[in-house]
């Protein structure tokens, strides 16, 4: 049984979903207009462990995540780079895409972008006007929260806090200062579409809304995202779509906790991100998924390049182990896992059932380690137990997404063969740089190579 800790009621209750053997989840992704950073991975890391661990439990799981393409923030920067909003949105897109394709990131089963669900959203806002939860002035609509009693519930916030937070931007065209933008007049300079209240663009909140409900239905599962976006962004959520549909927007509402640089929230405004296609080049990204999994995900962690360090080293310990397991393999070693060693998988399952409890599950692993180590070096009575551990102990290692990329436990494969090949002729006919090129070809799959007098010899990445 799943146990997870739901922001809306403040407690841990047992995972039920809608629908039996079924998992439909939405995530907030980024908005696009920068490069992503070592926060955005955090919370990309953490619901793809949970994503992974719900597959692993047999649950079919739909997994939705987003990108916000249209904002203030990437219309001043496009016009300040001389392209178009859309030009300059799609760079970042791609960008982030491989971001998450080097940190072992699963891709999402759809990930839609605001500008392509205008429709969608205009269809919702009308909705809103049509029932009175919503009113339009001067080409703006908005949404009235005081026709939405519940307001305030997922932040646990009293409207005089609200209210206080409202009147940093006022607006006297509004009925309440807490009242928020569901579609914005279009101003010069601007990218806009057509709506019954003229020219203009969505606003922020209902963009997730509308691509939840076009993918994942009315009601769903579970809703992700960093504990930054439960107010407002995710209060607005909730009052927009469960004005509009009379239910429950989802079952469960989860928030990681935020990466500190120093004392501070790490974030693009404070300037003072760290970004993910430049401390992939420093760190091995195993070791950050390593580091970050350390910390329960709904506490904040502190950046530390030290702790990331001390991380790749205790992969390592993992990781001979999976690479002395494909020479014991080879050698003719296989056997069913032994009782000794088949207490890890639940002892495994019981911390991540546990509100997805990583640290302790990679104490398991850690531990399941130990035993491994110990079995290798008395491996002469029973090779092939020491095979099958280190293959379950490899397929939990997976779940967190460790060993994800050219994993050793199943050696290096016949593509980078070909690749050692490939570079052993090179270097034969003196096209060192060709061989070179090759070399991080197999660096990119994995796995390092070495040039000794017997011949090439290769060994797992940074293990």
């Amino acid at each position: 049984m799943i146990r997870i800790s739901n922001t809306m009621t403040r407690t841990k209750e047992e995972f039920v979903p809608l629908t039996s053997g079924e998992v439909r989840m939405y995530v907030c992704g980024v908005t696009v207009y920068d490069y992503s950073h070592i926060g955005h991975a955090r919370s990309a890391i953490v619901f793809d462990v949970i994503r992974r661990y719900l597959a692993f439990k047999g649950y079919r799981v739909t997994f939705v995540k987003n990108y916000t393409d249209v904002d203030d923030r990437i219309i001043r920067r496009a016009n300040e780079a001389g392209v178009s909003p859309r030009e300059f949105a799609e760079r970042y897109v791609a960008a982030e895409r491989e971001d998450m394709a080097a940190l072992g990131v699963l891709a999402p089963d759809v990930d839609p972008k605001a500008t392509e669900h205008v429709s969608e959203m205009l269809e919702l806002i009308e909705r809103l006007v049509a029932s009175g939860h919503a009113y339009p002035v001067d080409g703006d609509v908005y949404f009235e929260i005081s026709r939405f009693p519940p307001y305030g519930r997922l932040s646990g916030k009293n409207l005089d806090e609200l209210l206080a937070g409202a009147r940093v931007e006022v607006d006297e065209r509004k009925r309440d200062p807490r009242d928020f933008a569901l579609w914005k007049s279009s101003k010069p300079g601007e990218p806009t579409w057509e709506s019954p209240w003229g020219p203009g663009r969505p606003g922020w909140h209902i963009e997730c809304s509308a691509m939840a409900m076009r993918y994942l239905g009315e009601s769903f599962d579970l809703h992700g995202g960093g504990e930054d976006l439960i107010f407002p962004h995710h209060e607005c959520e909730i009052a927009q779509s469960e004005a509009c549909t009379g239910k429950p927007l989802a079952r469960y509402w989860v928030h990681n906790g935020m990466v500190n640089m120093g004392k501070e929230k790490m974030s693009k405004s404070l300037g003072n991100t760290l970004n993910i296609r430049e401390i992939v080049k420093r760190h091995d990204p195993d070791a950050l998924r390593l580091w970050m999994l350390g910390t329960h995900y709904r506490n904040m962690i502190e950046w530390s390049e030290e702790r990331v360090e001390e991380s790749a080293r205790a992969l390592d310990r993992l990781a001979r182990l999976l690479h002395d397991a494909v020479t014991v393999r080879d050698a003719g070693g296989a056997a069913s896992l032994p009782p000794a060693l088949a207490e890890f998988r639940p002892r495994f399952e019981k911390a991540m059932d546990d509100d997805f409890n990583t640290p302790q599950a990679l104490g398991v692993l850690f531990d399941f380690g130990r035993a491994l180590a110990e079995a290798r070096d008395r491996q002469a009575g029973a090779p092939g137990a020491f095979v099958a551990g280190v293959a379950e102990l490899a397929q939990l290692a997976r779940v967190l997404g460790l060993f994800g990329r050219g994993a050793p436990v199943d050696g290096p494969g016949a593509a980078v063969e070909r690749l050692v090949t490939a570079r052993g002729e090179a270097r034969a006919r003196r096209d060192f740089k060709r061989a070179d090129e090759l070399r991080d070809e197999i660096a990119r799959l994995g796995w390092l190579v070495e040039d000794t007098p017997a011949g090439s010899r290769l060994t797992p990445k940074g293990r």
